[in-house]
């Protein structure tokens, strides 16, 4: 903060020295300044405007002489200019008439110069013509001597080759029989070749028509492991309700159970032993409730591995499609599925289940096969734990 202080009052004191510097100047400059506008403003003596006036008319007198000079001087220079002029003039005449004499013969010699340069010219391209000529000529002949000693050349080596070709010639009438022979064996062969292909050709439309067999079949039975995994999971959705709804009852016989004890205890110690016979209804209600507990927990089990096993089939029939020869098992694991899912629905609706009835009802199938109603009786008596 001091040093700030310190360093504000040099620069004052240093502005108010630069300002006792300038201002002796400055004052200088103003009285001179108000001086001039005072003389400028006062009025003059009339001797002094007299001797004005007398100055002013010898200074006009003086440069009207000089200019009289000037004038003078001036005329005599023009008059001798316009002599000079009237000279040259003569001379530029007489000049231009010799340039115009001069001109015209230049273009008379330009004219025979172009002359014999065209004629120079023609004899050159005559004499440039004659040497190409003649060297064209001496290369046709070079090239014809060398062209008589490669036909020579080519001559003594297609007689060479017409010896080597006489030979090939025999030695290509032997491989062309031995070939004809091949040929026939080939024919053979391709013969047998035909007859195979066409074998081939029926056992593959046949493969064709069970693929496609095969292919629709897997079809259907997607759209039905498709329609029965829907319904699997809204069996899950209801099971899962299902067992909220259980675990609600469960909270509520609880609480029923806990609000009889108190009632039993009361009752006991006031001495109505009488009113304790409602106990074994207690103990049904919780064995019926414990029942209905185990029924849900089955139930959701056996959804939950009907929904895996769904999956795991349809990944199955999908390697199906290039693999054969698994029909069999496809379809007993199709039928297991399907029998779950009624011993299953069966269950979740209880013993007053319609499905049970027809289940009693159906029919025995005569073949060996076992029947969905007979799958399904058998989850439904003894359901997996």
């Amino acid at each position: 903060m001091i040093e700030y202080a310190l360093l504000f009052g040099l620069g004052f004191l240093t502005a108010a020295f630069l300002v006792f510097l300038v201002s002796p100047a400055v004052h200088r400059r103003i009285v001179w300044y108000t001086e001039n506008r005072l003389k400028a403003t006062m009025p003059l003596s009339p001797q002094e405007v007299r001797a004005q006036k007398d100055m002013v008319r010898a200074l006009y007198a003086a440069e009207n002489a000089r200019t009289a000079q000037d004038l003078l001087r001036e005329r005599e220079k023009s008059l001798s200019l316009q002599l000079r002029h009237d000279a040259l003039a003569v001379d530029a005449g007489r000049l231009a008439a010799e340039i115009g004499e001069l001109q015209t013969q230049i273009g008379e010699m330009h004219v025979e110069a172009a002359d014999q340069r065209s004629h120079l010219r023609k004899d050159e391209n005559y004499i440039s013509q004659l040497k190409t000529n003649l060297h064209i000529a001496e290369q046709s002949a070079a090239s014809k001597e060398s062209e008589l000693a490669t036909m020579r050349t080519r001559l003594s080596k297609l007689g060479e080759q017409v010896d080597g070709l006489r030979i090939d010639l025999a030695a290509r009438e032997t491989e062309a029989e031995s070939l004809k022979f091949r040929v026939n064996a080939l024919r053979d062969e391709r013969d047998t070749l035909r007859q195979d292909v066409n074998l081939l050709q029926k056992r593959a439309k046949d493969a064709e028509q069970k693929l496609t067999q095969q292919q629709h079949m897997v079809i259907r039975l997607e759209d039905k492991a498709a329609r029965e995994s829907a319904s699997a999971t809204e069996k899950e959705t209801l099971v899962v309700r299902r067992q909220q709804e259980i675990a609600k009852l469960k909270e509520q016989l609880k609480a029923a159970n806990a609000e009889i004890r108190k009632v039993n205890r009361v009752l006991r110690d006031a001495g109505l032993a009488g009113m304790v016979a409602e106990l074994p209804a207690e103990m049904m209600a919780e064995d019926t409730t414990a029942s209905v507990l185990d029924t849900a927990a089955v139930t959701a089990e056996m959804g939950e591995d009907v929904r895996k096993r769904s999956a795991a089939l349809a990944e199955r029939l999908q390697k199906a499609k290039a693999v054969t020869g698994r029909d069999g098992a496809i379809r007993e694991e199709i039928a297991s599925i399907a029998a779950n899912m009624v011993a299953l629905t069966a269950l979740n609706e209880g013993p007053s289940s319609p499905i049970r009835t027809l289940l009693a009802h159906a029919e025995k199938n005569p073949n060996d096969r076992v029947s969905l109603a007979d799958r399904a009786a058998a989850i439904i008596a003894d359901p997996p734990r």
